[in-house]
């Protein structure tokens, strides 16, 4: 269960220590301005779990990409011999 306190972003500039700490034993910290929710403020394993999450959803993305390629009629699909015969031609020619 997440624990979200919800702090005005004044409280960044005069207690500092105090919403870090608080980053650091909570889910996260809500910052208000006007009243209003302007931004979250998260502890760095939090952050590394998220990023991790973005990642994957990317792969998923991609993967769900290549599939409705491979089910496209119009998608040429090349043997692995093909593309490595291409690129050594291509590595050759630059001399590599």
């Amino acid at each position: 269960m997440l624990k979200t306190q919800i702090r005005p972003s004044r409280d960044l500039r005069n207690h500092y220590a105090e919403v870090a700490k608080i980053v650091a034993e909570s889910d996260h910290v809500i910052i208000t301005n006007n009243g209003r929710g302007e931004m979250a403020l998260i502890n760095m394993d939090m952050f590394g779990r998220f990023e991790e999450f973005l990642h994957q959803q990317h792969i998923y993305s991609e993967l769900r990409a290549s599939k409705a390629s491979l089910l496209d009629p119009n998608t040429v699909i090349h043997d692995a011999e093909d593309v490595f015969d291409s690129l050594e031609k291509r590595l050759t020619a630059r001399g590599l």
